[in-house]
Order: structure tokens, then sequence, then C-alpha cells
């Protein structure tokens, strides 16, 4: 396999508008049940919620534990093979930071206003030690 197309794998898994939220999220809060997860990504919706975590699920990022009990309890963590993501994330978010300030030297405040509101990149994620 071509180093192409291993990036492309590695986008078609990480990749969307929903994942690397997800990641984060659960990276910064730990376990989180759907309902949290729901709340802290409003614009998402249940179903594409639900296929996003099964997918990271599928892969080994994210583990689902099921609670059997009445109600039903559903939690969400990172797995250590997701966690080896941490330098991942923290190199993404570190190159968001820097591009809202390259994009405000480049078309200045209003546009950089703009990318601000719908940028989640002040918050460091916790680094991972390796093993």
């Amino acid at each position: 396999m071509s180093e192409n197309c291993e990036f492309t794998k590695v986008l078609e898994i990480l990749g969307g508008k929903w994942k690397p939220s997800i990641m984060y999220q659960l990276f910064m809060n730990g376990t989180m049940r759907f309902s949290e997860l729901q709340r802290s990504l409003p614009e998402i919706t249940k179903k594409m919620l639900t296929t996003q975590l099964r997918e990271l699920e599928y892969h080994d990022i994210v583990h689902r534990k099921i609670y059997m009990q009445i109600p039903p309890k559903v939690e969400y963590s990172m797995t250590e093979h997701g966690r080896s993501l941490s330098p991942v994330l923290m190199a993404m978010n570190d190159w968001g930071k820097a591009h809202l300030v390259h994009l405000h030297e480049l078309h200045g405040e209003a546009h950089s206003e703009k990318d601000a509101v719908s940028a989640t990149v002040n918050d460091e994620i916790p680094e991972v030690e390796a093993k």
C-alpha cells in the first residue's frame, strides 16, 4: 500500500465534521454518557452521533460500555489505542490556533472573528505518556 493510500485511509477513519470534535470532547472530559456528548455538540443529530461513535468504536478508538440497568446507561471513552492519537489532535489544535492568526493577518479582524466563533482550539488536549 502506498503512503498516499495510507494517508487517505487515516482521513477516512478520523476525518469528517464530527469525529475530531467527538474525540476532542472525550479527551477533554474523559468518560461521557451519550446525552453528555450530544449536549457538548449541540448541532449534531442523534443519528449522526450514533453513526460516528459506532465507526470510532469499530476502529478501536472509542470504547462503549453498556450498563444493563433500567433505564439503559451507555458510556463512551477513548481506548488506549485511541489515546495514542493525542499528539495528532494536539498538532491539529496547534495548527488551528496558528491558522486563525494567519487568517487574521491575511484578511483582518472581521474574517478572523468569524472563524474564531466556530473554532474550539483554545483548550489543550492532555498529552498521553508513551509506553
